[in-house]
């Protein structure tokens, strides 16, 4: 007798149907969610990753393949030095936890390295929550390897596998991040090491699901199976709470990270502490601010799939059906970045030349738009915009010479009012914008400054 449809069971049959009958799910980890979160406007990627799409194999089908990823030799660089440094026990990993978070705790001698394999991502996610548990009870340190965390995003949970997790011997949890980058003279690319932060912020809000988890359950049921429910009171903000029980005191997330690199320019393992509160409470901010992906998926036509094995015109008005928000910071996130692009150069949507440049044009939201405002023949004159573009294109007129031309019209001027850098950009080439690219005096934000070529965009 067939099990009962559930709204859960009917999600994940929803999903699998988008995804394609005979496609596996790609797993989110917890980069592509730092990136999800960095752009929760965008609900094209929430569906996509919420159903498990391989968006690089989705890119290469719809003719715009992704130009990014990590190289064969930087992937197995990293994985020989994350084996180093957890050698032996992970015990130079516990020292270096001890000597940058925990100093004043007993040195560890030998740390508890608990097994944590099972059946499938439920089941390891489980496993895991038990070996938190009974790590946080023994008062010792152990090491968590490549642990496995739930995480609901939009609705769908997301399965997350930090490198490690360190349960300290008075039942704190700290989460490790091992990275394959230097670190020179005690520091590293700031770039770098922003994103090693926003990537552990994401382990760190799983970690606390885990921790109130454990919380909610009575003396001798914490540990088990089942969806982790999110409190509004986070084990970070009131540590060693106690349940309605009494009986299991919350463990407290730390809020900084260890990051572990290599040291100079050997093999050999470093770290520092890195706080994450801001970028945690921007993670926690932004994937509230995800819709549902039951909800985008309902109004979506009957049918629709992504399979990268369908026609190239059929996935394409499949991809299309789904509204999308592109940025030129989504080259450097998302592998669909280059097709969203041409599609929003396709509209003449301003956002395909940076946010920045989007929130000082206000309500005018398409280089056409811009255009007529710039000369004259739409836009309200007392919208400090309008009136900084007309403006724009008066001064160039002037300096070209080319008032006869009618580019800036008489009247169209606004005495006193200066164009702001954006909006002056944008006016001063209206065919390079309209055209797709960057006129001089323009800078790209982002990840498309990366792509700028002798003043045109290229991939």
């Amino acid at each position: 007798m067939p099990l009962p449809r559930t709204r859960g069971t009917a999600l994940r049959q929803r999903l699998a149907e988008l995804r394609g009958p005979a496609v596996p799910p790609k797993s989110l980890d917890a980069r592509a969610l730092a990136a999800l979160a960095a752009n929760p406007g965008c609900n094209r990627r929430a569906l996509l990753d919420g159903a498990g799409v391989d968006k690089a194999k989705l890119a290469g089908a719809l003719g715009s393949p992704s130009a990014f990823g990590q190289s064969q030799f930087a992937f197995m660089r990293g994985n020989a030095f994350e084996a180093r440094v957890k050698a032996d026990g992970g015990a130079e990993l516990l020292r270096l936890v001890h000597e940058k978070l925990d100093p004043g705790a007993e040195p560890p001698t030998a740390g508890v390295v608990p097994d944590l394999s099972a059946v499938g991502p439920e089941g390891r996610a489980a496993r895991t929550a038990l070996a938190l548990r009974e790590a946080t009870a023994a008062g010792g340190w152990t090491l968590l390897d490549h642990p496995m965390l739930a995480l609901d995003v939009a609705g769908s949970p997301a399965f997350l596998e930090p490198d490690a997790v360190v349960v300290h011997p008075d039942g704190g949890w700290t989460v490790v991040e091992i990275k394959s980058f230097p670190m020179l003279d005690g520091s590293a690319d700031p770039a770098k090491v922003g994103a090693a932060a926003r990537q552990s912020a994401v382990y760190v809000l799983a970690l606390e699901e885990v921790a109130a988890h454990l919380g909610a359950q009575p003396e001798g049921r914490a540990g088990g199976g089942g969806t982790t429910v999110l409190d509004s009171s986070t084990p970070a903000e009131a540590p060693r709470r106690r349940s309605a029980s009494d009986s299991v005191p919350v463990p407290e997330v730390h809020h900084r990270v260890l990051l572990v690199c290599p040291k100079d320019f050997s093999n050999l393992p470093t770290a520092s502490a890195v706080d994450v509160r801001k970028q945690r409470a921007v993670t926690r901010r932004q994937l509230g601010r995800l819709t549902r992906v039951e909800d985008i998926a309902a109004a979506l036509p009957e049918g629709t799939c992504f399979s990268p094995d369908l026609p190239t015109a059929d996935l394409t008005t499949a991809v299309e059906s789904v509204p999308a928000t592109y940025a030129p910071e989504c080259l450097s996130a998302c592998e669909l970045a280059f097709h969203c692009r041409d599609r929003s150069r396709a509209e003449g949507a301003v956002t395909s030349l940076g946010r920045s440049l989007r929130a000082d044009l206000g309500g005018l939201t398409t280089v056409g738009d811009v255009l007529a405002a710039a000369h004259g023949e739409a836009g309200d004159p007392d919208d400090p915009a309008v009136a900084a573009l007309r403006r724009a294109a008066q001064l160039r007129a002037e300096a070209l010479g080319a008032r006869s031309l009618g580019v800036g019209p008489p009247g169209a001027e606004a005495p006193g009012v200066e164009p702001s850098g954006a909006a002056a950009s944008a006016a001063a080439a209206p065919e390079a914008a309209a055209s797709g690219a960057v006129a001089p005096g323009v800078v790209a934000s982002g990840a498309e400054a990366s792509g700028v070529r002798d003043g045109a965009v290229c991939r």
